[in-house]
Order: structure tokens, then sequence, then C-alpha cells
């Protein structure tokens, strides 16, 4: 877990905190843009959500 951006941790905890089951992109995009508070773009959200399936910390639905 030491390789991950801080980027790639934040995604970790908004994921953990979420109150579903099954966190879906847009719900995860929401909570990244009010910690950040500006827009994320999905071309950073989805490959970042992709390497945090490859590493095991995550799985997709």
């Amino acid at each position: 877990m030491y390789d991950l951006t801080a980027f790639q941790r934040d995604l970790l905890y908004v994921i953990a905190g979420q109150d579903e089951e099954e966190p879906h992109g847009l719900a995860i995009k929401d909570k990244l843009e009010e910690h950040y508070e500006k827009e994320i773009h999905h071309g950073r959200l989805y490959p970042n959500l992709d390497e945090a399936v490859d590493k095991g910390l995550a799985e997709k639905g």
C-alpha cells in the first residue's frame, strides 16, 4: 500500500466509507469532488479505480 498515490489512497478511503455495499463510480466521484472541492474527471477516476482493482485493493462489480 506504500506505492499508492495520495489520490489512490483517498479513493480507497471513500470506497471504504460508502454506506452502500457496492459503491458505484459516480457516488465515489461525488465524494471525491466534495473532498477536493473541484471536478474529478473520468480520465483520472477510472484508471485509478482500475489500478486499485489490479492491486487487489478493490473489486469491480
